[in-house]
């Protein structure tokens, strides 16, 4: 694996995943104890039309797919104020359309059909050096307005109604996190693609649910958890041959089950103490 890194692609492939494994990590703790978990299945539907869209019209991908992605993020995280809609079931109804739109524009282009398809499964390793320029600036930017605003985003994600009473501007903060979620995603759909990038997101936080109490804790652990199954995962597909994407999701699988037995054993444990 040492001499894997003495070529560029895979020095590139490794720094992008690695940064956008922190990012939703972070995001995706806020995210899952919001109830919208599976927004980033929904936003990479979303990316997907648009990246349809764009080759159709012969325009810069990622110029197109950054500014739509982020306006639905917006509008979805919003949807639960005065909405008949339920934040599940329009994520659902938005993926479902988007995806669909992609695939009927794409079946019309010809030529465009393998770049498409390596945002849709996803392909790591072709990362270009300016698709890891800008996640790297991207990376950064939303980490640190994590670590910036952190106390704000625990505030709304655990009681939106006292921080509003409190003073705080939730609507501005929700914005705020919906913009930051939608960078990470449109990132992510050259890591794993449009079909498992919501993984990303999902599964850190459940995991590190499984043996954490504390927001706090939930989030350190997440983090660990999200750079260690992305290490794994890359080694795995470096080793096996395996597409990467579908590698990281397969060992975050694994260490959730395993998180899971852990957590389940621990509270055995503990009923025991207690009974005797």
């Amino acid at each position: 694996m040492i001499e894997a890194f003495s070529y560029a692609f895979i020095q590139r492939a490794f720094i992008v995943g690695l940064l956008v494994s922190l990012c939703s990590s972070l995001l995706g703790v806020s995210l899952v104890l919001r109830r919208y978990s599976m927004i980033g299945d929904g936003l990479s539907h979303v990316g997907f039309g648009a990246l349809a869209v764009a080759s159709v019209l012969s325009l810069p991908p990622m110029a197109v797919t950054i500014p739509v992605v982020v306006i639905a993020a917006v509008l979805l995280l919003r949807l639960n104020a005065g909405s008949r809609i339920s934040g599940d079931s329009a994520i659902a109804l938005v993926a479902a359309s988007c995806l669909a739109l992609g695939v009927v524009l794409i079946s019309y282009v010809k030529g465009t059909n393998t770049d498409i398809n390596n945002f849709l499964f996803g392909s790591l390793l072709a990362v270009s050096r300016s698709d890891m320029i800008l996640s790297v600036i991207v990376s950064v930017f939303v980490i640190a307005s994590y670590v910036c605003l952190y106390p704000r985003l625990y505030a709304i994600t655990f009681d939106p109604s006292f921080a509003q009473a409190s003073g705080l501007k939730v609507e501005r903060y929700t914005t705020l996190l919906a913009v930051l979620s939608a960078l990470t995603i449109v990132l992510g759909m050259r890591m794993l693609g449009s079909l498992l990038v919501s993984a990303l997101v999902i599964f850190p936080c459940l995991s590190a649910m499984r043996i954490a109490g504390s927001y706090r804790a939930v989030t350190l652990i997440s983090l660990a958890d999200s750079v260690v199954c992305f290490i794994l995962g890359f080694w795995m597909s470096y080793s096996l041959g395996t597409p990467a994407g579908a590698s990281i999701v397969v060992v975050h699988l694994c260490v959730f089950l395993i998180l899971t037995l852990a957590g389940r054993m621990r509270e055995r444990g503990l009923f025991r103490k207690a009974g005797s």
